[in-house]
């Protein structure tokens, strides 16, 4: 299988917002990348930057904050497809910036398998903390992430 990488984007100023970094941090914490053979990024809000990524990976596995409408602390995974046919006002600015970078590399003949992983937010408010309860979702989305890389 070809290079893999993880990738949490958000905003770590906006509370639950960061829950992708967030996680990308614990992976860090836990040595993730020792176990598999992956590569960490912390993509930040800075999506537009990260062409690079869509184009020298076969797997992308995105992490951040969706607004699905379901209760605060579910998780979601899915496609770019998927997520393309949920688009609305309330979807993260993010998830419409990682199709919009997933074309540009199309565009250009690369074509990554992409999964997106996503949380539910309590709370997206200024505060550096997530909130406790999308706090815990972190063990199960790694759980998630390993599923992903079987």
């Amino acid at each position: 299988m070809g290079k893999t990488t993880i990738l949490g984007i958000g905003n770590l100023l906006l509370k639950d917002d960061g829950i992708g970094v967030r996680i990308i941090e614990y992976l860090k914490e836990i040595e993730f990348e020792n176990t598999y053979d992956v590569e960490l990024i912390d993509g930040g809000t800075c999506i537009p930057n990260l062409l690079d990524v869509f184009m020298t990976n076969e797997k992308i596995i995105v992490l951040d904050s969706i607004k699905g409408g379901h209760a605060p602390g579910t998780i979601y995974k899915l496609t770019p497809e998927e997520l393309g046919t949920c688009i609305k006002e309330t979807t993260s600015l993010h998830d419409v910036q990682v199709l919009d970078i997933m074309r540009d590399a199309s565009l250009l003949g690369f074509d990554p398998k992409v999964v997106i992983i996503g949380v539910e937010p309590k709370e997206i408010i200024f505060d550096l903390e997530l909130s406790p309860m999308i706090k815990e979702t972190i063990p199960q989305i790694t759980n998630i992430i390993e599923e992903e890389l079987k």
